[in-house]
């Protein structure tokens, strides 16, 4: 298959490269600094999994150069989709499809809008890693793990062959038997660590052990899980008891990306995390006083940010 990988961050540069390290035909579509180096100094991958480079990668800033695609992983932020799903047209052939690996839930629906419901999969990951310097992905938290799944749940053909890319390049990947109900459980953790972090500024060691913020970590969950039973996603019970033990499972320093982008002063994904679930809850009459507390609370920096100053 010739995968490519739009957006080569902490996400998209640690899972393209496990991918291009076995061999696989894939392409990076990245910009600026980053791409650059990426071109003359190889793409470097610092992992608890062990490190590695790729000498030769390809990559290119020009989407119209890229042919005969058969998959794209979209690794940007939520707030680039609609940027990213223009940009990416000349290279969506009749059999291209697209599996979104973005925080939350909205992605495919969004992407479907600009590229068809048949061309779009439903996709998650989980992992810590972000770019240290341009070239360079630094992987230091969570075993890489990524899922994907036609959005009826059907298992097709070309799912499957994903899958056993991903299984040469030695990454614990997944067809989960219902690909919105994973993607919700990736949702509730998020969206939860995120804002927690993101207000408090503190990894998640300090968070999880400090009763008030424990107990804010728990009723941001609560309350997303009731928002996806409101929303016909048929999350297990214990959900919530689970999400909370991976939660005091992750290394003390985490940093989830939308707190780092908050603390960095950059546009973030607040409104697809903790906006989507006040929108969602409010839809649906559902009380989410924790999640509107973040999302209130970090909406003026957010606006600074992406320069709406009033």
């Amino acid at each position: 298959m010739h995968i490519v990988v739009f957006g080569a961050g902490g996400v998209g540069g640690y899972f393209g490269g496990r991918l291009a390290q076995a061999g696989e035909n894939v392409t990076f579509i990245a910009r600026g600094q980053h791409l650059q180096a990426m071109l003359t100094e190889g793409l470097k991958v610092d992992s608890i999994k062990g490190d590695f480079v790729i000498q030769k990668v390809a990559a290119t800033n020009d989407p119209t150069k890229v042919k005969d695609v058969d998959a794209v992983l979209i690794c940007v932020k939520t707030w680039q989709l609609s940027q990213a799903a223009k940009a990416m047209m000349p290279m969506i052939g009749p059999q291209t499809f697209v599996v979104p690996l973005e925080n939350g839930v909205q992605a495919p629906a969004q992407l479907s809008e600009s590229l068809g419901t048949e061309r779009v999969m439903g996709g998650l990951c989980r992992i810590a890693s972000h770019v240290v310097a341009p070239g360079q992905i630094q992987h230091n938290g969570i075993e890489p793990y990524i899922a994907f799944g036609e959005l009826d749940n059907r298992i097709s053909s070309r799912s499957k062959n994903l899958l056993k890319c991903f299984e040469r390049a030695g990454v614990r990947a997944e067809i989960p038997p219902d690909i919105n109900v994973a993607m919700w459980k990736k949702y509730l953790f998020i969206s939860a660590v995120s804002g927690i972090g993101a207000v408090t500024r503190a990894p998640i060691g300090l968070c999880r052990s400090l009763q008030g913020t424990r107990q804010m970590l728990e009723a941001a969950l609560q309350e997303c899980y009731l928002v996806a039973l409101a929303q016909g996603i048929h999350l297990h019970p214990e959900s919530v008891t689970e999400t909370l033990v991976f939660i005091d499972s992750l290394p003390p320093g985490t940093i989830p990306s939308l707190q780092r982008d908050i603390m960095d002063g950059r546009p973030s994904e607040l409104e697809a995390q903790n906006g989507a679930i006040v929108n969602m809850g409010y839809f649906h009459n559902i009380p989410t006083p924790v999640h509107a507390f973040i999302y209130n609370s970090l909406l003026p920096q957010e606006s600074l940010a992406r320069g709406l100053i009033i």
